[in-house]
């Protein structure tokens, strides 16, 4: 039997952030490396003295399971709906 710690499972969703400099866009290649995908468009902001970036990032099976859960959710919703009437106005 080993004594070795189990790894570390992978986050589905990481934000990344930090000065705008090569090691930030070393942590972000590693990120894709890794399997995550980018999430969205990078954020920047000057703090007075330096211009600090963000970028999200995400396990594509983390969208893929959150996809299937939306959809889901609207089936229900949808078949929950079948049987009220409308009338017209929004108003059940």
């Amino acid at each position: 039997m080993s004594d070795a710690p189990a790894p570390e499972e992978k986050l589905s969703y990481r934000l990344i952030s930090g000065p705008d400099n090569r090691e930030f866009c070393e942590r972000i290649s590693n990120a894709l490396a890794e399997g995550y995908v980018l999430h969205g468009s990078p954020a920047a902001a000057f703090n007075g003295t330096s211009v600090i970036v963000a970028q999200a990032v995400v396990l594509p099976a983390a969208i893929a399971s959150a996809d299937a859960a939306v959809a889901t959710a609207v089936d229900d919703l949808e078949a929950a709906n079948e049987d009220l009437e409308f009338d017209g106005e929004g108003h059940a």
